[in-house]
């Protein structure tokens, strides 16, 4: 079983950033790039349960992440290629920035 996600053709650009413009939701999204499908519960992002919630359902209500359910459990992935043609160069500009970012010192 899948959740409802919207067809990518019909997500403005402003959702889709909208979604993005939160640091948990980009860190988010660096994992996933990074690990693939993970399983929801897995990541560490130093926020309570319903607010990781909250950060999934936003991504995918967003079309920049696929959710597939297992029983009681929730793997998450990006729909990279899906928003690489929709959105040329968008997810690898957002994750260039968000690597440069997080390698410069406090």
């Amino acid at each position: 079983m899948d959740l409802d996600e919207p067809d990518l053709q019909a997500v403005p650009l402003a959702t889709v950033m909208s979604a993005l413009g939160d640091d948990v939701r980009l860190r988010i999204l660096h994992a996933l790039d990074v690990q693939g499908e993970t399983q929801c519960g897995t990541l560490d992002l130093g926020v309570s349960k319903a607010t990781r919630s909250h950060h999934f359902k936003v991504l995918r209500e967003a079309g920049v992440t696929h959710t597939r359910v297992d029983g009681t459990r929730r793997f998450v992935s990006l729909r990279r290629d899906e928003l690489a043609a929709r959105f040329p160069g968008l997810l690898d500009a957002l994750l260039a920035a968000q690597l440069a970012e997080t390698a410069q010192p406090a």
